[in-house]
């Protein structure tokens, strides 16, 4: 009968099934050990101080074993640090040891040290007397309590910044019992000082707490928070349990032991009853004095969950919890609860029996709720041979039900195989549907792949059709950066066998295995990984870390990104002497053209000095030259010059040589210019000061200039031609004119005179214009319509193109005059 191990309180059911038959049971007595046991399935941690129990005082250190909950070992290892108080498991199931000095060593399951912080100097100097170790809203979180009955608190060991509590008047002697007590997103402490209650918070604040307590109280020897941080049990001296709320503002019921001591262990059934453990003794009571005894042959150690409790002992791990209740309706003798029904349905149909029909008859009108039922009971159910007939008369309902949405029972049915897989005692993880919601599936693959079950891990990503990246791929990651830590195979072995499991998997970054490579110090294995890793934005800075500094520029230069070249680049220049830097990088084109651009932009004197070690004579010219300029002296400038001209020398390039010594009688010459007419001409070229002394009318200078610097006749002209035009010295350009024969030809000055809009004085050189050019010089000055006669005169047809090309939408009878003499031309 499914109801043969249900144990009545009160109207509600509890239910104790055996979990696992421990692995352990022939090496392991539990009473001789200290437990701790991390909820939601973790691992379970003895530690045996054979100092306390040897007869003869001795000073070895106490053993501390890490087992899975199937009482499978997973480590071991001899404390080598100071006196543990306590001990206890982190939300992220990390074991967390505290030692009477205050100091917090935090270990992961295979006892690898992680991390260590203090609890303050007070903790240090006066020594912890008691310890709580507790789930805060920010994680997991500790508290101590010093000799001089101060509290120490931190709410997170993943930021441990280290709050002091208010301190209790009066407090004279060690509390007979306290808790912390999560309100409000703030932990407090609540200290039992004899008969009274004294609730402590960050602020300084105190509150003398008063439960409603029926029965005289002289001590509270014991408190209990439930899972949830909502409910409070307390065991007074006179035997009482007390249960209320966690506020104290709420009684539910006191119920009287009639025992003189207090439990060994004081703990919560979830949320629903408390439970006394007295040697091999349990009693299970409930929140209206209803109470279970159960009786055991050895020791056990009683761990919450939210769900229920785990009970462990020497052979065997036990779950107690409270019978749902859609279990109850379904079970429960002479239930005809649509569930109960339809499950009687399925097992009659299976048999061959007619009277499924008539029980599917019965609830035609709620079969999809009898469905949904069956399905969050078989949920409930740790044994999968319970597990199956449920679901299978989910399975039968449906068929009956033609709209009915499969989503929740293939859900289902999904959890269920991870659930069984992952509670096989191989895994070792006893998770309930129930906390497998609350812990949440990425959670759960995240717990097997820190016990390094990254096959399983693997299999359930991609059974579950979970995307890569957040499942085979970053398991396969973490499964390689455990690979580097395998110290007992050479480095192209585990390069090999990381690089043929994961090839190219996207999501997979090679640098991250290689930077853990070199954490374990294994640079040599970091190198082979980063040559799989095709990203060179990853690879160069691992290498650079690595001191590669050349492997680093090669693949930052393979990568075409200057970005990347230049960061290696200006590493080696900080971290190399500049003749060590200058030699790194010559034989590299590349790299070396992209440091001379820098250069030029960032640090000319040291592009300088790389031209001058390389023996670059023509750069190192040419950065002469442009340092002339920077230069506010003259002669400073000119001596930069003289330099330069000695560096082209050198180069044997003869013109950039002349130009050079060119440059330096121009300037010369522009300061003897400004001096005598008070004008700026420094930094002018040639041509430039040309055409300023002609606008300033001084041609005679502007001749010497043009004898002195041998400037071409036909470039002179023009810029003589620009500059009176520009000035509108029209006498002086005609006086210009009738000199030697114009090497540019008249169209030169007609176009001039054209630009700066004086049409009459364009007219003067018109008549002296060649032919060829006549038409274009008429259509310069306007006179379109002399210039298609004129094209058409000389019959030229190109040139009347031309013409028609310059007129605008006001030449309409131009344009149509145009075009009748183009088809006269052309029948001709």
């Amino acid at each position: 009968m499914a109801t043969a191990d249900w144990n009545p309180l009160g109207e509600i059911y509890y239910k104790k099934c055996e979990v696992y038959s421990m692995g352990w049971s022939d090496i392991v007595d539990i009473s001789k050990f200290e437990v701790s046991a991390a909820p939601y399935g973790g691992p379970i941690a003895l530690l045996k101080d054979e100092s306390k129990t040897a007869r003869v005082q001795v000073s070895t250190k106490p053993i501390i074993t890490v087992f899975t909950a199937a009482g499978k070992q997973i480590s071991q290892m001899r404390w080598n640090s100071g006196s543990i108080h306590k001990m206890g498991w982190s939300h992220t199931e990390d074991l967390l040891f505290v030692q009477d000095d205050g100091v917090v060593l935090v270990y992961d399951m295979f006892l690898t040290f992680k991390k260590t912080f203090g609890m303050g100097q007070e903790a240090k100097d006066v020594k912890v007397i008691d310890c709580k170790i507790f789930s805060s809203y920010q994680g997991t979180g500790i508290a101590v309590l010093t000799s001089t009955y101060r509290v120490f608190i931190i709410n997170s060991v993943d930021d441990p910044r280290i709050r002091r509590l208010a301190e209790v008047p009066g407090l004279s002697s060690a509390p007979s019992s306290w808790a912390v007590i999560n309100l409000d997103r703030q932990s407090r402490a609540l200290i039992a000082k004899g008969s009274e209650l004294c609730l402590i918070d960050q602020g300084g604040q105190y509150q003398v707490q008063t439960p409603d307590v029926s029965t005289e109280v002289t001590q509270f020897l014991a408190m209990s928070l439930s899972f949830n941080n909502r409910c409070l049990a307390m065991f007074t001296d006179k035997g009482v349990i007390w249960i209320g709320s966690s506020d104290l503002q709420k009684k539910y019921c006191e119920f009287n032991t009639k025992s003189p001591t207090p439990p060994q262990q004081l703990s919560w059934c979830g949320a629903g009853a408390v439970v006394g453990l007295w040697g091999n003794m349990m009693l299970v009571v409930g929140p209206d004095k209803d109470w279970i005894n159960f009786n055991f042959d050895n020791p056990v150690h009683l761990v919450e969950e939210e769900d229920g409790l785990r009970i462990i002992g020497k052979y065997q791990h036990e779950f107690l919890y409270k019978v749902p209740e859609v279990t109850e309706k379904i079970f429960k003798i002479g239930s005809m609860e649509p569930g109960a029904m339809l499950f009687e349905a399925s097992k009659e149909f299976y048999k061959g029996s007619q009277k499924a029909d008539e029980y599917i008859r019965i609830i035609k009108d709620k079969l999809e709720i009898a469905v949904s039922q069956c399905i969050e009971a078989a949920g409930h159910e740790i044994d999968p041979a319970k597990q199956k007939p449920l679901l299978r008369a989910a399975a039968f309902g449906k068929c009956f039900l033609t709209d009915y949405n499969p989503e929740a029972y293939v859900n289902m049915c999904q959890m269920l195989r991870v659930l069984n897989q992952v509670r096989n005692h191989v895994i070792g993880i006893p998770l309930t549907y129930s906390q497998l919601q609350h812990l949440s599936m990425p959670i759960l693959i995240d717990r097997l792949v820190l016990r390094k079950l990254f096959y399983y891990a693997v299999k359930i990503c991609q059974y579950l059709k979970i995307a890569d990246a957040e499942g085979a791929s970053r398991i396969l990651a973490h499964w390689a950066c455990y690979k580097v830590q395998q110290k007992n195979e050479d480095d192209e072995t585990i390069a090999r066998a990381i690089n043929q499991k994961l090839g190219d998997t996207p999501g997979i970054s090679y640098s991250d295995i290689a930077n853990h490579a070199l954490e374990e110090g294994r640079p040599d294995l970091a190198t082979r990984l980063l040559d799989f890793e095709p990203r060179a934005g990853q690879q160069v800075p691992l290498l650079m870390k690595m001191h590669k500094d050349n492997i680093a520029l090669s693949k930052a230069i393979e990568s075409g990104d200057t970005d990347l070249v230049y960061t290696v680049l200006l590493h080696l220049k900080e971290s190399m002497n500049q003749g060590e830097f200058f030699m790194a990088i010559r034989n590299m084109p590349i790299a070396y053209a992209l440091f001379i651009q820098y250069c030029r932009q960032q640090n000319r004197k040291l592009m300088e000095d790389l031209f001058y070690q390389e023996d670059n004579f023509q750069e190192e010219g040419t950065c002469k030259v442009v340092n002339s300029f920077n230069e506010d002296r003259m002669e400073d400038r000119i001596e930069e010059l003289k330099l330069a001209q000695a560096c082209f020398t050198k180069a044997k390039n003869e013109f950039a040589k002349v130009q050079t010594e060119e440059q330096i009688k121009l300037l010369k010459y522009q300061q003897r210019l400004e001096e005598e007419m008070n004008r700026p001409y420094l930094n002018l070229s040639l041509h430039q000061t040309i055409y300023r002394l002609t606008l300033a009318n001084n041609h005679k200078v502007a001749e010497q200039l043009r004898k002195e610097f041998k400037v071409p006749d036909r470039r002179f002209w023009w810029l003589k031609i620009n500059a009176l035009g520009e000035c509108g010295d029209w006498v002086e350009l005609e006086r210009f004119s009738k000199g030697k024969k114009a090497p540019v030809g008249m169209e030169a000055f007609v176009e001039v005179c054209a630009k700066h809009g004086n049409m009459k004085e364009a007219m003067k050189y018109l008549v002296k214009v060649s032919p060829e050019q006549k038409v274009k010089c008429l259509v310069k000055v306007g006179e379109r319509k002399k210039a298609a006669e004129t094209a058409f005169e000389n019959k030229n047809e190109e040139e009347l193109s031309y013409v028609l090309s310059k007129c605008g939408p006001s030449d309409k009878q131009l344009v149509d005059t145009i075009r009748g003499m183009k088809q006269q031309m052309s029948r001709r």
